[in-house]
């Protein structure tokens, strides 16, 4: 089972930007369909972006279509979740998540292993 880390997070205004940055440890990305989600105080996680290994398909929650973009570095085998114009229910602890398939889908969420999270808060 991969490890991941989460790096990026942090506070910013609304209307800001922020970048968080994922890694693995311990093996590699290579081949995996990777996700990020998030969870704010008090509500259920919630699927945020994915992307295939090929990064041909992505995929976006309505609320951050359009503001966020989900990218991957093969050669850094490293993923990243861009976030412009970031809103105060942006809020939450943001996690990174890989699942074995090449392929992203939904449906595979339970089959998703995660990072421990890095928190955004976002200040009105």
């Amino acid at each position: 089972q991969v490890q991941l880390v989460e790096s990026g997070g942090g506070m910013v205004q609304a209307g800001g930007s922020l970048t968080l940055s994922c890694a693995p440890s311990g093996r590699t990305f290579n081949g995996y369909a990777m996700a990020w989600s998030r969870q704010a105080l008090g509500k259920e996680r919630e699927l945020v972006a994915g992307a295939s290994w090929s990064g041909g398909r992505t995929e976006y929650a309505a609320s951050v279509k359009g503001r966020f973009t989900i990218s991957r570095d093969k050669a850094k085998d490293t993923v990243s979740l861009e976030m412009n114009n970031l809103k105060p229910e942006d809020t939450a602890v943001y996690f990174c998540g890989a699942d074995t398939s090449a392929y992203f889908s939904k449906a595979r969420y339970a089959y998703y292993s995660w990072g421990h999270g890095t928190q955004v808060t976002v200040s009105s």
